[in-house]
């Protein structure tokens, strides 16, 4: 009996305090305050949607390039930081017209798309037909978001200015990976045979096996299905046989050689915010009407960098 007298007092105590106004309401930090939308699993698209404008970034015009195909315009994103004296020689070769006119000559299924010079016998002018490997770098003072998940390939993985990395802490090496859409430098036995004169393109699943045994120059941020959707070839590799079967490329150019105005107006999102981290938790554990068992894991090539025309926003 005293315990429910006890418990009646407490209730008349608390009816007796005033209720929070509305003003108070709202100066509660957010933290603190309950939301609804805290209980909803976000899914990346909703991430993307409300990510500020400083999660993204611009594609640098002066490591970017435009290569134009009768079906269209691909942009490629050059990587400096990993393959510095491939990436100057390559822009020397497009500015010199070396690649206009030039075939894609090997479309291998689920595997690459190749362009270039596959004769070695067209002038690279004042640029340099080989230049020395460029597998992986020193990784001190490279920028680098480590992914928590298991990697098969290397002992770490993540992303480096965007582009998709694995990295040995140990040695202190890092690399990027072979990715879809990523850009590599084909090469013979010899490996400083390459140097730009023949590039690929990752058409299909990641080509992991090639991880530090090619040159990765770039990755394709705009036209990818130009590339994928292609024929495949029907001769060893992807090798088209007969050369009617070729498509030709118009043009290469460095986009910071055109007007802004001719330039495709870029934004791609940053790997080095808040917001990315919280993209591939969403990835990580994809929610919805649809998936029913989330992965709980994600891979470094199943992480698409998003990219997006500033006009629009």
């Amino acid at each position: 009996m005293r315990n429910v007298v006890r418990i009646g007092l407490v209730l008349a105590a608390l009816a007796a305090l005033p209720l929070p106004s509305r003003d108070a309401a709202a100066a509660t930090p957010p933290a603190a305050a309950p939301s609804l939308r805290a209980h909803i699993a976000l899914t990346p698209s909703m991430i993307l949607e409300g990510a500020p404008a400083s999660a993204w970034r611009a594609l640098d015009p002066h490591d970017t390039l435009y290569m134009r195909l009768p079906q269209g315009r691909v942009v490629i994103e050059l990587a400096p930081q990993f393959a510095p004296r491939y990436v100057t020689n390559i822009k020397s070769l497009a500015r010199q017209g070396f690649y206009n006119g030039l075939p894609i000559f090997r479309v291998q299924d689920n595997g690459v798309a190749e362009w270039g010079d596959p004769t070695g016998r067209k002038s690279v002018g004042t640029a340099r037909r080989r230049v020395a490997a460029e597998f992986e770098r020193p990784s001190r003072h490279l920028p680098f978001t480590v992914l928590a998940d298991p990697d098969t390939y290397a002992p770490q993985t993540g992303f480096s200015s965007g582009f998709p990395a694995a990295r040995d802490p140990v040695f202190g090496r890092a690399w990027l990976v072979n990715c879809y859409g990523m850009v590599g430098a084909a090469r013979g036995d010899n490996v400083d045979s390459g140097g730009g004169t023949t590039l690929y393109a990752v058409i299909g699943g990641p080509q992991r096996q090639l991880d530090r045994n090619t040159t990765l120059i770039g990755r394709v941020v705009q036209g990818m299905a130009l590339l994928s959707s292609l024929p495949r070839g029907n001769g060893p590799l992807g090798v088209y046989r007969k050369h009617a079967h070729w498509v030709r490329i118009e043009s290469v150019r460095v986009a910071s050689d055109l007007p802004p105005a001719k330039r495709a107006p870029l934004e791609v999102l940053r790997t080095d915010t808040p917001t990315f981290t919280r993209y591939v938790q969403a990835l990580r554990n994809r929610r919805g009407p649809w998936f029913k068992v989330p992965a709980g894991r994600v891979d470094v090539c199943s992480v698409p960098i998003p990219v997006r025309s500033k006009a629009s926003h």
